[in-house]
């Protein structure tokens, strides 16, 4: 009888700055939560048609490459998933309304605040036996 392998998170990361989306990547799989990364919210849309279910945690920047931005997709990602924790960030103010739930984090904000997240996130979900 084999082991059961061990729950891991999966986080998606929407940014279209490389260096800021490695960095979030790089802090979440070494908390080893599982990374999908995005550029755009076409490309995550895409991402989350197929698994959001199986995500915990998305962090959009509200400025994205494509014609959508990331408010858009948190109302998007609410529909797929409405239980998944979305972060909306952005280093202007937030003139849009968010759906019910989704954060809404102003730059800079602390790198060690999307562990925080994503730890409690996985918490949440093991709690409802989801995971």
């Amino acid at each position: 009888m084999g082991q059961a392998k061990p729950y891991r998170a999966t986080a998606l990361i929407v940014e279209d700055d490389p260096m800021q989306r490695d960095m979030i990547c790089l802090l979440l799989e070494e908390s080893e939560v599982d990374v999908i990364e995005c550029e755009s919210a076409e490309a995550a849309e895409l991402v989350l048609e197929r698994a959001a279910g199986s995500l915990v945690l998305m962090l959009t920047d509200v400025q994205l490459a494509g014609n959508m931005d990331g408010v858009e997709l948190a109302h998007i990602a609410r529909k797929y998933n409405p239980e998944m924790g979305v972060i909306v960030t952005s280093g202007k103010p937030l003139h849009q309304e968010l759906p019910e739930g989704v954060q809404f984090w102003s730059k800079p904000w602390a790198p060690l605040d999307v562990i925080r997240e994503a730890e409690r996130m996985m918490h949440e979900r093991r709690h409802l036996g989801k995971g």
